[in-house]
């Protein structure tokens, strides 16, 4: 639910999981055929996942982070790892990489900069929930194209911060 200041977008784990499964079906409407998924760690991990089952493809993963300050609600220094997890072989052939939202489009823009320079990919795409507009890169596939720049609230946001004794506390009866 956007705010009505439009600075805030509150997503339920309900809403989430169908926004991935619409995701899920934008790609495959395209017709594009892609031999594999990188997702970017942390927020493209639970759409990567759901991808790769949908698609029953191979998950690579590539840890990303900006967010860092303010419990994550501020961007600076964009840090990409060096190497990219592959459960066999490497990344190669056609590519469809996988992240939550395109946010500045720093981030995607960087990583899809540097996996185009790798010769054994032979065709990149990108998918994710979210494009807000002042993006200043717009991926292949995405389900909702946000007029503002809200912060989006996304449901597994309740375990930044908590840490296991406030969690051993929603089990205390």
């Amino acid at each position: 639910m956007l705010t009505d200041d439009g600075k805030h977008l509150y997503v339920s784990w309900d809403e989430y999981h169908l926004l991935t499964e619409r995701l899920a079906l934008k790609v495959h409407a395209s017709g594009w055929q892609f031999d594999q998924i990188l997702c970017l760690a942390r927020g493209g991990m639970r759409p990567g996942d759901v991808l790769s089952r949908v698609f029953d493809k191979p998950l690579g993963i590539m840890s990303t982070s900006s967010y860092r300050a303010e419990a994550g609600t501020i961007q600076g220094r964009l840090d990409m790892a060096k190497y990219i997890t592959m459960p066999k072989g490497e990344l190669a052939g056609r590519v469809l990489l996988v992240d939550d939202l395109a946010d500045s489009g720093v981030t995607l823009k960087a990583v899809v900069e540097r996996l185009r320079g790798t010769p054994a990919i032979t065709d990149l795409r990108s998918a994710v929930i979210w494009t807000k507009k002042v993006s200043a890169y717009t991926p292949d596939y995405y389900v909702e194209m946000l007029e503002t720049s809200p912060w989006i609230h996304q449901p597994f946001e309740e375990y930044d911060g908590m840490g296991p004794e406030a969690l051993a506390k929603k089990f205390v009866v």
